[in-house]
């Protein structure tokens, strides 16, 4: 067996190596310097320690098992991999932490566990995990709050153990300064000696409190660097704290729009009040239901294969619930994921007004909007999650072409060209109706372009949507009927004369081929005859 090292199952072996990591950075330095805790527990924690070896033994085990990276393909050849293992910086480092420093005990005997200290050289591990955690967490500057403060817990810790053994070595209650001794109320269990002592040292690295006067020179210098730690410590802190307050707010930005430029310029060309209040609820309603515009900048970089799976998997299914894609191939609907556009309009926002030149077709994908007449207050229709509108100005519906342009009066070509009429659609590319948002309507937006490149390359979906277009038009009454027989007619008519046209093409390049030939052969003939006629003049 060979391990992915960006598999699932060594992410959860080396979360399971961050608890050993932890025990022997915590536990060890405890009980070396409360020595009524490592009596009163003893066994307890060697079954702790040979436990944790027994983890440190077979995670050098799993390093042997673990696959690398070459040339982008896993190597699982087994003896590779031990032999970039063993001559890997981490192994000596990973055998120094598993040496049976344990012996020590038969000399020094069992009250001393500092002789373990050397399971601390585990450490990189403990990082590898957090940097993997950190990755693959939901809340990653919440994780990196919890493992900044996890470091702080780990150094007041490891101090106020070093705080108590300073005290033991002076004597305890001897003055103000040092841990009081047994004969204080409560101060008998080490429970409470130990609080005493992280309590102290909180107050010495966060500078916060009035500690006792250090009375010796052990004092003094005990003191200095606790501050000195605790000014580097501050420095980190604050640091990591803007770092994640940082984070968090570029990711904000990266996510949603900022609002801040809009007010400046409605406030620069005095157009506040209602509007601006407007522009402020949609931002937020973009911040409060987790609504993201500009997702193809969020996904720009991640290469094709992978943004068309994200983007099918977090829009597809609402896709499917469109009637129009129900009987669609699924490689139709991969190519319209990729380009639909995510659009949001408030209350009483209008998507579309009747005359207005369309250029782009809308699915619902949540909300509801309403068909309205001239007068924008009647409804005609409500279109609920599924339905789609706007197809109908992006369809061309055969009938007859459009009349041809009159003389130019500008310049040649113009600017910016106005689209055609469809043949057969009577309203041409203009809107046929007026669509007003209800509540806030969350759509899909598909231009024109896009639809026809995709519709392009797949011609059943084309006919089908083109089906679809030419019913709803015939039930409004917006389909000329004749226009269209007189297009399929000339499209007929059109096809004959290119076959026939084909077929005069045939006989020509026959023709020419014949006389192509023939044209060889008579200056093959001639060049035979010129030839002989030299022979005899050399002959005479």
């Amino acid at each position: 067996w060979t391990l992915d090292p960006s598999g699932d199952w060594y992410y959860w072996w080396i979360s399971i190596m961050v608890l050993p990591v932890l025990y022997n950075w915590i536990i060890p330095i405890c009980r070396s310097c409360f020595p009524a805790l490592q009596e009163q527990h003893a066994v307890l924690w060697l079954s702790l320690d040979y436990v944790c070896d027994a983890l440190y033994l077979l995670d050098i085990a799993v390093h042997l098992h673990t696959g690398f990276l070459e040339d982008g393909i896993l190597v699982r050849d087994r003896g590779r991999i031990r032999q970039r293992y063993l001559r890997s910086p981490s192994f000596p480092w990973d055998v120094a932490a598993v040496l049976p420093t344990d012996l020590l005990y038969l000399r020094l005997g069992l009250g001393v566990p500092a002789v373990r200290a050397n399971r601390c050289l585990r450490a990189p591990r403990l990082f590898e995990a957090f940097d993997r955690r950190e990755t693959r967490t939901a809340h990653p500057n919440a994780f990196r709050v919890a493992k900044l403060m996890l470091y702080v817990f780990v150094t007041i810790h490891w101090h106020s153990c070093l705080y108590f053994a300073l005290s033991a070595r002076l004597g305890l209650g001897t003055d103000a300064w040092v841990c009081p001794n047994a004969s204080r109320p409560g101060f008998a269990r080490p429970l409470r000696q130990y609080l005493h002592s992280f309590y102290f040292s909180t107050l010495i690295l966060a500078t916060v409190g009035d500690t006792p006067e250090p009375q010796r020179e052990e004092e003094f210098l005990f003191v200095t660097a606790g501050f000195l730690l605790a000014v580097l410590g501050f420095a980190t802190i604050m640091g990591n704290i803007s770092s994640v307050i940082s984070n968090m707010n570029a990711a904000d930005a990266a996510f949603y729009p900022d609002p801040e430029p809009v007010r400046r310029y409605l406030r620069a060309q005095g157009a506040g009040g209602r509007l601006a209040r407007r522009v402020a609820r949609w931002h937020q309603h973009l911040r409060a239901q987790q609504k993201l515009p500009a997702e193809q900048a969020v996904l720009r970089h991640l290469p094709w294969g992978l943004r068309a799976e994200v983007v099918a998997s977090v829009h597809l299914p609402a896709l499917r619930r469109v009637s129009l894609f129900q009987s669609w191939e699924h490689g139709v609907l991969r190519q319209l994921v990729l380009r639909l556009q995510p659009q949001v309009f408030g209350p009483g926002e209008f998507v579309c007004r009747r005359g207005d030149v369309g250029r782009e077709m809308y699915f619902v994908r949540e909300g509801r909007l309403a068909v309205v007449a001239e007068d924008g207050v009647t409804q005609l229709a409500v279109l609920g999650e599924g339905l789609y509108f706007g197809e109908i100005s992006l369809i061309n519906i055969k009938g007859e072409p459009p009349a041809p342009p009159g003389p130019a009066t500008g310049p040649w070509p113009p600017a910016s060209p106005q689209p055609l009429p469809l043949p057969g659609n009577t309203s041409g590319n203009r809107r046929t109706a007026n669509i007003m948002s209800i509540g806030y309507s969350d759509l899909f937006c598909l231009s024109k372009e896009d639809l026809a490149e995709v519709l392009a390359e797949f011609p059943s979906a084309r006919a089908t949507m083109e089906a679809k277009g030419r019913e709803l038009l015939l039930r409004m009454g917006k389909l000329d009927v004749h226009a269209e027989a007189a297009a399929a007619a000339a499209a007929e008519e059109a096809e004959h004369r290119v076959q026939a046209l084909e077929t005069a093409l045939e006989g020509l390049q026959t023709q020419a081929a014949r006389l192509l030939a023939q044209l060889e052969s008579s200056a093959f003939k001639l060049a035979l005859r010129v030839e002989r006629l030299e022979c005899q003049l050399r002959q005479q």
